[in-house]
């Protein structure tokens, strides 16, 4: 409660100094208090209309307090004391109201509706003064719109007409508003699949429209074609435009300074030079820092082939991602009447990078520390191969005696898709990256338990587009516990607070798939988008399959074992789905939805521990620490006030709503709610009321409130989130609703890195 009176006092302080809020507005001056916008049409929206306003109030957080000019208006009228200085960089200077601004708002609301077929839209503004501040109300009377009636491609070249009447893929349609920005989207889209085609020289600018409207009768007959000024121009500068570029030669210049660079192509007798058929790798230094295979492997501009500006962009992307390579460039030169060469200028990246990390952790009353070392090499075999290496050493105080962690992980990942008996192009064509993994954990409990677990991996990467897919060919994990405490099996496993299977020996060998998907446009930061991950993954069907095929003994007619170990089998998806409504630059409101099942079969009566779903905590409903949550309305705490620590689930549902709003400086400040839960498919042993039932499902679901602050360092973000209970389904019904929570039992406090969804 202390850490609540001490935020709400914070509040009051910057709300009261809002009374202040004129403080430094001039004499004959007023402060931009409120912009209002109104608008009678639905057609166009309001969050669209706004960022057309040249003039914006100071920002203010969740809509109710301007904290970052109150910070500024804290500050004293002497600017060049320190404390002053200080407040005034952390705050922002009052946003004086300018009529020029306005008027020229008015103008570009009143552009933003014609652009929109709206010709006879009339903007007006209303500006009220009061306590030397201004409120301005800006008024769109849209009137009726122009819309689309006819619409025709008028083109003589061939190929150009078919991309220009593709009625699938047009922006174009039968009785849409007559709105610029949808037709010069489609302006786009006509020269970028033009070029495509290999006409390197084509542009949208070549491409016009051509409006008729009849009087009176908001309706327009549109056409599109070449512009009237390109067909007035030589006839050889429009036969360049419609001319189709191959590749000739592509030229790859390392350790070379592209920003220095000459855009013509060196001759290969005057350079260092390696030739692959058109590849040619022209090296300016004794060293080769990187192989000329995996230059060509990685890029998608093949001599022979016509240009294509999708091939430059994927290009881009691949060399951009390869961590061996610090810079590139590329420019195209013409070789010949229709043939065009590619340059395509590297600069390496150091090589090899080392870290060092240190923690401190607190475990069920138990202090102890870690310390952990990180190094990675970027080009280990001369082919942007990275090897990365991590070593973790930790120890724990408990009583008299220590417990001890070691651990070691390896991870070797190539940029090419590394798979026997497929082809080169179709290699090139995916470009994925091929990662190889290994691990090994040892810990030594004196008071509980002795285990080492080992794991290894293959899998590849790819991303495409706006999307980043990650299949795991081959994730096996074995974990062996060769010695289990006698105190700690009575008390812990016996009782039920832990559960058995976590601590018996296990195999597991998995196959997963996982997408995600991000619509955020940075060239549009204020535009809503929409988020989006989900994975697929099963176990144990390959292990399953060679046990039948040999007539593998079952023990006990149950279950197959290999290398006498039983193994998982199972299968589990989970989805995620996000979106962001942006409000302004300031303020947004995020709704996410998640929704996992997994399901054990076959050789395995549960999912392993580790493969389960777990709820509560930084990243779920925030009111319960994390994995003290379900399943269902099941909960048990011991004696000793521990909770059951096998409180995990087969199902899991998250839903959550986070507003999130500036503050000032670094700070941002967050509302949020959030429902959810973990079930079982099956009822298990010891967990009352975990078993998913569509009857009763819904009134176990938990939820909670709460409120954090976030800094935002921009290369990490660092998260504080206060949760409170407001429904427990572990409680009976007269007390599930936590009206007056409890600062012991009904709260929790969470520390993480980055957003939570």
């Amino acid at each position: 409660m202390k850490r609540i009176s001490i935020f709400v006092t914070f509040v009051l302080i910057l709300a009261l100094t809002g009374c202040q809020s004129t403080k430094f507005v001039p004499d004959n001056e007023y402060l931009l208090d409120k912009v209002s916008l109104k608008t009678d049409t639905k057609e166009v929206s309001r969050e669209e209309l706004s960022g057309y306003l040249r003039q914006t109030p100071n920002a203010s957080t969740f809509g109710l307090f301007r904290i970052n000019l109150g910070i500024y208006n804290l500050s004293g009228r002497d600017s060049a004391g320190w404390f002053n200085r200080v407040l005034r960089n952390m705050g922002s200077p009052p946003v004086i109201y300018d009529p020029a601004l306005a008027s020229i708002s008015r103008q570009q609301l009143q552009l933003a509706m014609q652009n929109k077929g709206f010709f006879n839209a009339k903007v007006s503004d209303t500006t009220v003064y009061k306590d030397k501040k201004a409120k301005v109300t800006y008024a769109v009377r849209a009137n009726t719109p122009y819309r689309l009636r006819n619409y025709k491609t008028v083109f003589e070249n061939e190929q150009l007409a078919a991309i220009a009447a593709d009625t699938a893929r047009s922006y174009i349609r039968p009785n849409m508003l007559f709105d610029v920005d949808i037709l010069e989207n489609e302006r786009d889209r006509i020269a970028t699949r033009f070029r495509q085609t290999g006409h390197y020289y084509f542009t949208k600018e070549a491409l016009s429209y051509i409006a008729d409207s009849t009087l009176n009768s908001h309706s327009v007959d549109l056409a599109i074609g070449l512009n009237e000024e390109i067909q007035k121009l030589p006839e050889t500068y429009r036969n360049a435009l419609f001319r189709r570029f191959t590749i000739g030669n592509v030229f790859f210049h390392v350790n070379r300074d592209f920003l220095s660079a000459n855009t013509d192509s060196v001759k290969a007798e005057q350079n260092d030079t390696v030739r692959r058929g058109n590849y040619f790798l022209i090296n300016n230094s004794n060293k080769e820092f990187i192989r000329f295979n995996t230059l060509i492997l990685n890029t998608s501009i093949v001599p022979g082939r016509f240009y294509n500006d999708f091939s430059v962009e994927r290009t881009y992307a691949a060399l951009n991602g390869i961590p061996a390579i610090k810079y590139i460039d590329m420019n195209f030169s013409l070789a010949g009447d229709s043939m065009l060469n590619c340059d395509i200028y590297l600069s390496p990246a150091r090589e090899v990078n080392f870290s060092f990390e240190t923690e401190a952790t607190y475990t069920e009353g138990y202090w102890g520390a870690g310390g952990i070392i990180n190094t990675q090499h970027k080009n280990l075999f001369s082919g942007a191969e990275t090897l990365t290496l991590r070593g973790r050493i930790a120890v724990e105080k408990q009583g008299k005696v220590w417990a001890q962690e070691y651990g070691v992980q390896a991870g070797l990942q190539f940029p090419n898709f590394l798979m026997p008996f497929v082809s080169y192009d179709t290699k090139r064509r995916i470009r994925a990256k091929t990662e190889f993994s290994a691990n090994m954990n040892y810990q030594f409990r004196p008071q509980e338990y002795t285990m080492t677990s080992i794991g290894a991996g293959l899998k590849y990467l790819w991303n495409w587009r706006q999307s980043r897919s990650t299949l795991d060919l081959i994730d096996l994990s074995f974990v062996y516990f060769p010695n289990i405490s006698q105190i700690f099996f009575s008390n812990y496993l016996a009782t039920g607070i832990y559960n058995q299977y976590n601590y018996k020996d296990h195999l597991i060998m998995r196959l997963a798939y996982s997408n995600s998907y991000s619509g955020f446009a940075p060239s549009r930061p204020l535009r809503n988008f929409i988020s989006y991950n989900w994975n697929i993954e099963t176990a144990g069907n390959v292990l399953y399959g060679i046990s039948k095929m040999f007539g593998t003994k079952q023990e006990d007619n149950t279950s197959y074992k290999v290398f006498n170990i039983r193994f998982a089998q199972y299968i589990k998806a989970y989805m995620s789905v996000s979106y962001n409504q942006i409000l302004d630059a300031d303020n947004r409101i995020v709704y996410r939805a998640a929704l996992g099942v997994a399901v054990p079969y076959g050789n395995a009566d549960i999912i392993p521990y580790e493969r389960r779903f777990f709820s509560g905590g930084a990243n779920s409903v925030r009111g319960w620490s994390e994995n003290t949550l379900g399943p269902g309305s099941y909960q048990r705490v011991t004696a000793q006030g521990r909770h059951d620590f096998n409180q995990s689930g087969d199902i899991k549902l998250d839903l959550n709503m986070e507003v999130r709003s500036k503050m000032f400086w670094l700070l941002e400040g967050a509302l949020f709610i959030d429902a959810g839960n973990i079930w079982t498919v099956k009822d298990y042993q010891q967990q009352e009321g975990g078993v998913f039932d569509f009857r009763k499902f819904y009134r176990q679901i938990a939820s909670a409130y709460g409120a954090g602050l976030r800094a935002d360092f921009s290369y990490f973000l660092l998260r504080v989130d206060l949760g409170i209970k407001l429904y427990d389904p572990a409680r009976d019904r007269r007390s599930a609703w936590r009206t007056k929570p409890s600062l012991k039992s009904d709260m929790a406090l969470h520390l993480a890195i980055g957003y939570p969804f």
